[in-house]
């Protein structure tokens, strides 16, 4: 699984918090899936490439917090990182490729230096060879056929596995490798048709009438315009066979620009898994992520057949906002791109990267586009579409909020805020001089002005997947429930600053519970271990954060534009106890694990992370001395999820999905592996019969309550909430035993 994790930078100028302004913020992307954004630049000389690999080979090691040396382990990891980014399960290279690739280790330091970045190309070269091999292998698997009643099994999960030794071994990876997903597709086929059917016996016992010719008009069109496309349902060859020739395409049109980016990571990672090379380009991507904003056509792109596919539309860009009988619908393919006056640009086999560039522009300037429409997939008809480009304002990025009501022990209905922060975005720039920029802490502290108006009793921070961001917006929310004092800790070379919160304002000073997954990392495992340490809210989550305690820096290669900048890791950051979190990341006060901790998430599954360490505590003093109350609001909720069936099914899939990931084989026999899937649908079905039993069951209220309880961590973190509201209003505990 590719997950998309945000890292925190601060830059190591940044002394104090009159410079605050400076902190910085990047995001890891999805590499097949992009916004129509960006605007083209053309392919780069190899003086280009070899000017940006010598200064990275040279300034890279200065900068690091460690100030290691270029050696000979940094270039072997740098030689196991990029065989990984482009081979990660161990089934396209060979042996013999690996044994080749590492004796280059000799010579690769000084290649480096040099700028010399042949190897890159020489490596990938050896991919796309025994991709194309491999591909032929499996039209040849597909057409030979399987044999499901052979009791074998595949082992799926080949991080570490060893590397195919001779075309014999190599083979019967593969043999094994494509009868797997033939297997997995077949009964997908199966259980879709299961599905399909149970809902046209649904349709045949429905009596109500249909809706009216117009309704159902006007509902067919706005799934054309907002819903992913979703291709036709092909035979299980077929879309195996498919599948493997997309990616071909992906990897036949990758540029020189891609293939640099992925080997100078490679070799910046080697330091540690956070430091990285970014090409000029990236820049903007990095602030469409902070301001939430971007300027182009809105539609989420990815590559198939050599064009860009529309999947779907943004709500709100000028593409969805369009109305006309011919304009961008999911599905459709996109092959040229124009400027409003000017001469079509073919973008067939471009990197959808380039492709995206081309497509963003000015705000207000006019698109013209040359498409494949979906319902005609053959290419014979094509039809353009001209947009203006337009600010797209992505707002399932920002802060949003509910109020909910719960009982607390006596019955009493208390009002729960729920604030959910999923990254800490802030417009650099625009927030020195613009009351109204894009911020984080400033749409929260409004959250919390209207939940004050509303006399709610608790409030939830939720920063589940939340995977950092600015870290001034991380300390400004901090201070929204805290008076001034410290917040972090920073480490440089130099030694350790602390950093505060200067406004002794607090926003809202009622019961706080934070809550937290193994996805939380960086910037909301800042805010999670301050307000910990103060005593002013109870962590609640999966055993441990991510555990990211790095910061890294945003410099420049040089002072020509197009040198591109590196990431790199110039201090780590501290908890006001002296404590990192690297690696150990922050423990919540009460657990309630989600699918993330019973899978491999977090910052020690990272290959070469940075080790724990310590500074000296800061001043500060604690709100309140919440371990008092904690094991006894433990001890609750321990209690009402074990008396709860529907935590217990819950638990049970969480094991279910542990243990597969714990197991690196899965059985190849037919009826195994479909007495394996009954079994999965059963628990699931159980599941979500469960969870249609809402706690509360006023009939006035049953569809509202069942919206509200489908989370059931959200919500027993609400009846967590519940009973510390009850504790504090109330001078007798609340009774944790099952005696009446």
């Amino acid at each position: 699984m590719l997950i998309a994790i945000p890292l925190l930078f601060i830059p190591s100028s940044c002394r104090n918090m009159k410079r605050r302004h400076t902190y910085l913020l990047w995001f890891l992307a999805l590499p097949l899936i992009a916004y129509a954004l960006a605007g083209a630049r053309p392919q780069q000389s190899q003086d280009y490439y070899t000017h940006i690999t010598a200064k990275l080979a040279r300034y890279l090691p200065r900068e690091h917090l460690s100030r290691r040396q270029l050696t000979d382990e940094i270039v072997a990891q740098t030689i196991k990182n990029y065989i990984a980014s482009l081979d990660f399960e161990r089934v396209y290279f060979r042996a013999d490729d690996i044994k080749r690739f590492e004796s280059r280790a000799e010579t690769l330091k000084q290649e480096l230096l040099d700028g010399d970045n042949s190897f890159a190309f020489e490596v990938f070269e050896t991919f796309k060879e025994r991709m194309q091999d491999r591909i032929s292998f499996v039209d040849h698997l597909l057409e030979v056929g399987f044999d499901f009643e052979i009791e074998e099994e595949y082992r799926w999960q080949r991080r570490n596995a060893p590397w195919s030794e001779d075309q014999e071994e190599w083979n019967e990876l593969w043999r094994k490798r494509i009868k797997n997903e033939y297997l997995r597709r077949i009964l997908q086929d199966k259980s879709d048709q299961e599905q399909n059917n149970a809902n046209e016996e649904a349709l045949e016992g429905n009596n109500d009438e249909s809706p009216h010719a117009e309704d159902q008009d006007a509902n067919e069109d706005k799934a054309d315009l907002d819903e992913p496309y979703t291709p036709p349902n092909l035979p299980p060859a077929e879309h195996i066979r498919n599948r493997y020739v997309q990616y071909q395409h992906v990897m036949e049109d990758a540029d020189d620009e891609w293939i640099l980016q992925k080997y100078l990571s490679a070799f910046a990672r080697a330091f540690d898994p956070h430091c990285d090379y970014m090409f000029p380009a990236a820049v903007e991507d990095f602030e469409i992520e902070m301001k939430l904003s971007l300027v182009g056509i809105g539609a989420i792109l990815r590559p198939e057949d050599g064009a860009a596919r529309i999947v779907s539309l943004i709500p709100g860009g000028p593409a969805s906002k369009d109305t006309r009988d011919i304009r961008l619908r999911p599905g459709d393919k996109i092959i040229a791109v124009a400027e409003e006056a000017e001469e079509p640009v073919s973008i067939l086999h471009w990197p959808l990267y380039r492709s995206v560039r081309l497509i963003r522009g000015e705000k207000g300037s006019r698109v013209v586009l040359t498409v494949i429409p979906a319902s005609d997939p053959s290419g014979v008809t094509t039809k353009q579409v001209d947009l203006v480009r337009d600010e797209i304002k992505l707002e399932e990025r920002e802060a949003r909020s509910e109020i909910l009501t719960v009982p607390d022990a006596d019955g009493t209905p208390r009002n729960v805020g729920i604030i959910t922060v999923p990254t800490f975005y802030a417009d650099m720039q625009g927030r020195r001089s613009d009351p109204e920029a894009t911020s984080a802490s400033r749409d929260v502290a409004r959250i919390l002005r209207d939940m004050r108006r509303e006399d709610v009793d608790g409030i939830i921070l939720d920063l589940r997947n939340n995977g950092g961001g600015s870290l001034i917006e991380a300390i400004l929310m901090t201070g929204l429930f805290i008076e001034a004092g410290p917040v972090v800790q920073v480490r440089e070379r130099r030694g350790v600053s602390i950093i505060p919160n200067n406004d002794p304002t607090v926003a809202f000073n009622g019961p706080l519970v934070v809550l937290v997954n193994r996805i939380s990392a960086s910037a909301s495992e800042i805010v999670a271990a301050a307000l910990q340490d103060y005593g002013r809210a109870l962590i609640v989550g999966d055993s441990k954060t991510h555990g990211k305690g790095s910061v890294q820096t945003v410099t420049p290669l040089g002072r020509r534009d197009d040198s591109g900048s590196m990431k790199v890791t110039s201090a780590l950051f501290y908890r006001i106890t002296g404590d990192s979190t690297q690696l150990r990341g922050v423990t919540p006060d009460i657990v309630i694990p989600s699918a993330f901790d019973a899978a491999e998430f977090g910052e020690e599954f990272l290959d070469n992370p940075l080790e724990w360490s310590t500074v000296s505590p800061a001043m500060y003093s604690v709100f309140e001395n919440l371990q008092d109350i904690i094991p006894a609001l433990r001890q609750l909720s321990e209690q009402r999820r074990s008396d709860d069936p529907r935590f217990q099914a819950y638990l049970e899939m969480l094991d279910r999905i542990r243990d597969m990931n714990e197991s690196q084989n899965i059985t190849l026999h037919l009826e195994t592996r479909q007495e394996h899937q009954r079994t999965e649908r059963e628990l699931t079905e159980i599941q979500n019969q469960l969870m249609d039993q809402a706690r509360i069951t006023d009939p006035e209220d049953d569809e509202e309550v069942k919206e509200q309880f489908t989370d059931l961590v959200k919500e027993e973190a609400m009846q967590i909430m519940a009973d510390w509201i009850h504790m504090h209003n109330s001078a007798e505990p609340i009774s944790t035993s099952n005696e009446s």
